[in-house]
């Protein structure tokens, strides 16, 4: 592929692709901060982001130089530059550009220069930019292309590195959760529940909250999942470490009463907190592999979303 070629993308597909990242509205980590604090200053720009596209909103996993976390969709130069995913899309006067001249939130930045590049995972999906925010008309020179491109590939490893340890602590997770459901009812090996839990947009969260009192509504709500499950079953619930997700497995006796009670208990977190506590759960009675029904949870998962912010 040339880096002339257009690239048409599925929207779905590259919506599931972000969501399996399991990154929007995570909590702020320095390594992204430091990112951010380099695209700017080798570009010198007051302005840079790390920012994710996500269903209807851009939302900020870095930034310096402004305020908020996120900003609607419909008004994110990101948006455009996704749609070339091998481009550094660079524009020099966005007043001069019919599609960004009358946009509120640039008016309101006084922006004038953007210049960003595409996240792009292994499989070719967008899922945001490395971008750098001018107030000035201008341009880059090559070397800030280069670095640009060069920041969007190091972030974009770094984002799939941490989806791989996180997709090792879940398998662990569920390797432990069958085994301990399978020595309690031998009889039902193989027929099981996957359950997964996400409290949504947790930087919001803890910035609204402050981490230590979020870290304690966390435990609070882990010891409140766990009051649903029937022990005697087998059944199973553990936190993804650093995150608001919590995977649940449970036995095959009963087990829409479960659901229903954990969906209670999500839907009262949901009003506690003032953020929604989405749920996703695939079932089995064939013994099928743990990670085939958890992605099944999973794209329920993404179901939810969609429906949240349809």
């Amino acid at each position: 592929m040339t880096p002339s070629t257009p690239v048409a993308f599925d929207e779905t597909e590259r919506q599931r692709a972000l969501d399996a990242l399991h990154i929007v509205g995570s909590l702020p980590e320095p390594a992204y901060d430091d990112i951010v604090k380099v695209a700017a200053a080798v570009c010198g720009t007051p302005m840079a982001l790390v920012t994710l596209i996500d269903r209807d909103r851009q939302w900020f996993k870095a930034r310096t130089g402004l305020e908020g976390v996120q900003t609607e969709r419909n008004v994110a130069v990101c948006d455009h530059a996704i749609r070339q995913p091998t481009q550094l899309m660079e524009v020099g006067d966005l007043n001069q550009d019919a599609r960004f001249a009358d946009n509120p939130v640039l008016k309101d930045l006084g922006a004038r220069f953007y210049a960003g590049m595409p996240l792009v995972t292994e499989d070719g999906a967008a899922v945001g930019s490395v971008c750098v925010v001018d107030v000035n008309p201008r341009e880059l020179n090559q070397t800030q292309r280069e670095a640009l491109q060069a920041l969007a590939r190091l972030t974009m490893n770094l984002m799939e590195g941490r989806s791989r340890e996180r997709e090792q602590q879940v398998a662990a997770i569920l390797d432990h959760g069958v085994a301990e459901e399978t020595a309690v009812a031998p009889d039902a090996a193989g027929s099981y529940t996957v359950v997964i839990l996400e409290l949504q947009d947790l930087s919001e969260l803890a910035q609204r909250l402050g981490e230590r009192t979020l870290d304690r509504q966390l435990q609070q709500l882990d010891q409140a999942l766990e009051h649903c499950l029937q022990p005697d079953r087998g059944d199973s619930i553990n936190r993804v470490t650093g995150s608001g997700e919590f995977i649940a497995v449970l036995g095959s006796d009963h087990v829409d009463d479960t659901v229903e009670k954990l969906q209670q208990v999500a839907r009262e977190t949901s009003q506690s907190l003032g953020s929604p506590l989405l749920l996703g759960a695939a079932s089995t009675s064939t013994g099928e592999p743990t990670t085939a029904v958890f992605l099944r949870a999973d794209q329920a998962l993404s179901a939810a979303k969609d429906a949240l912010r349809a």
